[in-house]
């Protein structure tokens, strides 16, 4: 407690017996009362101009804790939007705000802006300090900075009003980002609310975007997200077999172009498809195509055990539908248990979320997985939720010999080196194929040759299928001879949503 922090303290107003007699239990009373109030209210030195009730007292004309106290409350990913819906909701003709911050030992914490007006009046625990705010990405380029603790002390016509927010703070048990309305009338306050919710609806930042949560670390709910650029892929660069890629576009593109056909036929919009196949083969190029092909989609991302706020991430789809939900590596949580420690494998609480969303929603859900086995039971048993699986199968010589003209395009390999690699590489993946050219490449310039010839592309394929490299081959998705795609126990195709940003697998 430094110099000069608080005032000397002042002797207590109840006197003390004259005459030496004993204290009555009122008087014990009493003074025990002024003992705690000094402890828990001392005088401070330093609150002048800083006084958190006489601010906002000032600005309503009336004791604020006399008005009552509207709240709303958004999840934590959404401070962005409510932050921009505000200052937009304010830039309106006959409105105008000062905006102040608050401090106190809790102001992040989860009291009610009630509890921190008895606070501030009664204890000093809260008083006038600086807004904060939070750096928030609002686009693949650009952060936005939110404010995360503010008061808003607004006035329209003659109505004046205070807006407190307050974003998450999952430190201090604050998971959601809050709203709280200081108005004379409760209407006024419901309808501030309500067209905040319209401007959020209208100029969502998320709308359009493709999007990647990570689970909450403290909890339930979507964690941290992140923005990604959307992929530009063409038909070219997509190496599968024939008919598989026109039976994908039918089921995810397909249906987008056609839905008004399809709704004025009565026909669900809602699907489900499942890529499934070794890893390595090509699933999440497969999907950056599709991607690419639905810039008016937004896109949510769960990969691995986020995958468990799939609840959160359905309403953000069907808020800002046409909507597509990327499911990646499902077979990660095929077995594992809700986080409410039930039964319920989270598999089982995918499929429930897309059963909720109804048929009428333009949303598609995108599974994939290297171990269709693991999920097999369990969409089984609830038919209907994945409409179609295709397997995204290992190259067959054709693939591989596109592959190779693929990924080697500005090397000019001949047909006779081609159908060498091609002879020598059954049984591999498209990683490995993309690994093999870079490798040769790499060969290449060590020699500080002007090109990379059929020479250094043996070479490269002499290293990867030699012994020592037995599992790098493993790690680029090649099973060893006769292991079939259910007992491979590799690394997954991507452990994390990098992909999105990648050009090639």
């Amino acid at each position: 407690m430094g110099t000069g922090e608080y005032a000397a303290y002042e002797p207590a107003r109840t006197p003390l017996p004259a005459d030496g007699r004993p204290l009555s239990m009122d008087e014990v009373s009493d003074l025990f009362h002024e003992f705690l109030a000094a402890v828990a209210r001392p005088k401070r030195t330093d609150r002048e101009g800083r006084d958190l009730t006489e601010r906002l007292r000032a600005h309503l004309g009336s004791a604020p804790r006399d008005q009552p106290v509207i709240k709303a409350a958004y999840p934590s990913y959404d401070l962005p939007n409510v932050h921009l819906a505000l200052e937009r909701w304010f830039a309106a003709e006959g409105r105008a705000y000062e905006l102040i911050g608050m401090t106190g030992a809790e102001h992040r914490g989860d009291f009610t802006l009630g509890e921190i007006l008895e606070s501030a009046d009664r204890y000093d625990r809260f008083v006038l300090g600086a807004v904060d705010y939070a750096h928030l990405p609002v686009s693949p380029d650009e952060e936005l900075a939110c404010v995360s603790v503010g008061f808003y002390l607004g006035q329209e016509g003659e109505e004046r009003f205070a807006v407190l927010l307050r974003g998450p703070a999952d430190e201090y048990g604050r998971n959601k980002v809050e709203i709280e309305v200081l108005a004379r009338e409760k209407e006024f306050a419901d309808r501030l609310l309500a067209e905040i919710d319209t401007l959020m609806r209208e100029h969502n930042i998320f709308r359009g975007q493709i999007l990647s949560f990570e689970g909450s670390e403290f909890g339930e709910g979507l964690g941290p997200f992140r923005f990604h650029r959307r992929p530009a892929l063409t038909r070219d660069e997509i190496v599968l077999p024939s008919g598989l890629l026109e039976r994908v576009e039918r089921q995810v593109v397909g249906v987008a172009r056609r839905r008004e056909r399809l709704r004025a036929a009565g026909q669900h919009l809602r699907r489900g498809l499942l890529l499934y196949g070794p890893p390595g083969t090509g699933k999440t190029h497969t999907i950056r195509y599709l991607l690419s092909h639905l810039s008016e989609f937004t896109v949510v991302v769960l990969a691995g055990t986020s995958i468990g706020a799939i609840g959160p991430a359905c309403a953000l789809a069907r808020m800002l539908q046409p909507a597509l939900v990327i499911l990646e590596d499902c077979d990660l949580i095929a077995e594992a248990r809700d986080y409410g420690g039930g039964e319920q494998p989270l598999l089982f609480q995918v499929l429930n979320e897309m059963d909720g969303l109804g048929d009428d929603a333009d949303v598609a859900f995108l599974l994939t997985t290297n171990r269709a086995d693991l999920l097999e039971p369990a969409l089984v048993q609830r038919p209907g939720r994945v409409d179609l699986a295709v397997e995204i199968p290992l190259p067959d010589a054709e693939g591989r010999a596109r592959l190779l003209h693929l990924y080697g395009s500005s090397l000019g390999l001949g047909k006779e080196i081609t159908d060498e690699v091609v002879a020598r590489t059954e049984g591999t993946t498209a990683s490995f194929t993309k690994e093999l050219v870079r490798r040769a490449v790499l060969i290449s310039a060590e020699r500080e040759a002007d090109r990379t010839d059929a020479e250094d592309l043996r070479t490269a394929a002499d290293e990867l299928l030699s012994d020592r490299d037995h599992l790098t081959r493993r790690l680029l998705g090649v099973r060893p001879s006769g292991q079939d795609a259910d007992g491979e126990e590799g690394a997954d195709e991507e452990e994390d949503v990098e992909w999105l940003s990648a050009e090639g697998e």
